[in-house]
């Protein structure tokens, strides 16, 4: 890996390294492709727009997401192809491959393909909770 792909990817895990941002992702990840409004972020994370906007304003700048404004709001969309290259440069083995993926969301409808997923974010969260030492 050289120096530049690896400072790239630096930038990227430390937009991700709060629970915050890893759900404003999740939120934009299975939005539809017009984008999210920061309010409505601001909602699904039970935070203030004031208080979501620094976090987006970081998944930004680490390309992770992109904004629009629209009149008085700003629009958010995540970039896949950013979160798929952060994938790849982890652990490009990490996935079944694109045909089988793409046989099972044929299988599957969209909104049980979500509901599957948040399961499985779910479960990482609590074990991620679990092993955090309390303070």
């Amino acid at each position: 890996m050289s120096d530049d792909a690896a400072l790239e990817l630096a930038l990227c895990l430390e937009a991700l390294a709060d629970p915050v941002r890893i759900k404003l992702v999740s939120i934009l990840l299975t939005a539809d492709g017009g984008g999210v409004c920061t309010c409505d972020l601001a909602t699904g994370v039970d935070l203030t727009e004031s208080t979501v906007s620094p976090h987006l304003g970081q998944l930004r700048r680490a390309g992770m997401v992109q904004s629009e404004r629209r009149g008085m709001n700003v629009f958010y969309r995540a970039r896949a192809e950013s979160l798929e290259a952060l994938r790849a440069v982890l652990d490009p083995n990490c996935c079944r491959s694109p045909s089988q993926s793409m046989r099972r969301r044929r299988m599957t409808s969209p909104r049980k393909w979500g509901r599957e997923r948040e399961r499985e974010v779910g479960k990482v969260a609590a074990s991620w909770t679990a092993a955090t030492p309390k303070t």
